[in-house]
């Protein structure tokens, strides 16, 4: 059987009721995200239009249907920060390791090159030692597959399900 095809396209307003499906799950389920509470709808919204104001918000498609959605936000607000981004990814849970991870973050990586970006981090929480119900390490080893590398690691930075997680910053220089 022949796999589906994963297309790539730039997210509109229009897409923020599928996309906030995905990450809702992880708002809710996982240490993934930090926060707490799914965000509105409207708030959501907002993200985006922020984002795509300097930074590229992108989907991926199957037979139609978003699969999974990467951006690039601003890493540090002042000015010598500016060819430095941090990436954001999430994928259906019943659609991870279908290689959308991987597409995504290639086309992210060249419309980010054109844009003049040189380096990209990804801020990933982390179990303190093993993998629980609520987190593990596939972020960490997908971003090493991606070509990062560790650059630095907060103990007990994040507090969630009544439990302390640490965070990793894995940067990659294009």
């Amino acid at each position: 059987m022949k796999p589906k095809m994963i297309e790539t396209r730039y997210v509109t307003p229009e897409d923020a009721d599928r996309l906030l499906e995905i990450y809702s799950y992880y708002v809710k389920n996982t240490a993934i995200s930090f926060e707490y509470e799914v965000p509105s709808i409207e708030e959501f919204r907002e993200r985006i239009a922020n984002i795509t104001k300097k930074y590229p918000y992108i989907c991926a498609i199957v037979d139609g249907t978003i699969i999974g959605y990467a951006y690039a936000g601003v890493f540090h607000a002042r000015k010598a920060y500016e060819h430095s981004v941090e990436l954001s990814i999430y994928v259906d849970l019943e659609k991870r390791r279908g290689g959308c991870g991987r597409i995504l973050y290639n086309v992210l990586e060249e419309m980010l090159k054109k844009q003049g970006i040189k380096n990209l981090y990804a801020c990933i929480a982390v179990p303190p030692k093993k993998a629980d119900e609520y987190l593990n390490f596939d972020s960490m080893k997908f971003h090493k597959k991606m070509g990062f590398k560790k650059a630095g690691h907060f103990h007990a930075c994040g507090k969630k399900f009544d439990r302390w997680y640490d965070m990793v910053y894995m940067e990659k220089i294009i």
